[in-house]
């Protein structure tokens, strides 16, 4: 789940790009704020194909352009943060909220990369600074952040309630169903779990190897041997060389 999540703080990127610095908006200057704007959704774009050195030159092209570009600053620090030059990164982050405080996609991934680097506490003010913007589009995606951030730093109850959240602002939101699945599977209420896990199959085709895996799980706690088979065979179907189709196969 956490490799999901991760996954989603890129996408963030090009909807934070469309903010410009603060100044004039005619002539030249608007020019300028323009040429930093594309740079940056261009770097943005390098960064997703994970072709670093080229975003951190598109993102050197837009802070020439205009160096009080907010999301610029915010590119790059998930380029370092993915180079694991932790220093600069969070650098950059900070710089990007001291420009745009109420970027809350900039929030967002900044509170990822605190929970990443074991400072799960840090990260949820900055999830819970994302969603008291009521212009943020995706606030149930910052609630599932901090959920698993705080699962991670072993709160479940917390976990339980900010996925409660994101189910509230964003109902059937699969990331959601799949947290309440796993957090009610590891604290034994398993039909509860696949209560949850049923949910999620309904709302999404995109369902992981490592999410089959708890549904296997989870059938065999119940005692549904027909479900517990139909999950293993799409596991071994859909992801045959995946390490959960491979523990299967090994027995474990």
């Amino acid at each position: 789940m956490l490799r999901v999540i991760a996954l989603l703080c890129s996408i963030f990127i090009l909807s934070s790009c469309g903010t410009t610095s603060s100044g004039s908006n005619n002539g030249p200057e608007k020019e300028v704020n323009q040429s930093a704007k594309v740079h940056t959704e261009l770097a943005g774009l390098y960064y997703e194909r994970a072709q670093l050195g080229i975003a951190l030159a598109e993102i050197e092209q837009a802070l020439q352009a205009d160096k009080n570009h907010a999301p610029a600053y915010g590119v790059r620090a998930l380029v370092h943060m993915e180079l694991r030059e932790d220093k600069e990164a969070e650098e950059d982050f900070r710089h990007s909220l001291s420009l745009d405080k109420n970027d809350s996609n900039m929030h967002n991934n900044y509170g990822w990369f605190l929970c990443q680097r074991d400072r799960e506490k840090e990260s949820i003010p900055q999830f819970m600074a994302a969603v008291k913007n009521p212009l943020y589009t995706t606030p149930g995606m910052a609630y599932v952040n901090a959920g698993l951030c705080s699962k991670r730093g072993g709160n479940n109850r917390d976990a339980e309630e900010f996925m409660r959240k994101a189910l509230l602002v964003q109902p059937g939101m699969p990331q959601a169903l799949y947290g309440m699945a796993d957090l009610n599977y590891v604290s034994g209420d398993y039909f509860t779990a696949k209560k949850y896990f049923r949910e999620l199959t309904e709302k999404s085709d995109n369902i992981t190897a490592e999410q089959l895996m708890l549904a296997i799980n989870i059938e065999r706690k119940v005692g549904d041997r027909n479900s517990e088979a139909s999950y293993t065979l799409q596991l071994q179907k859909r992801f045959p060389d995946s390490r959960e189709a491979q523990s299967l196969t090994r027995g474990e």
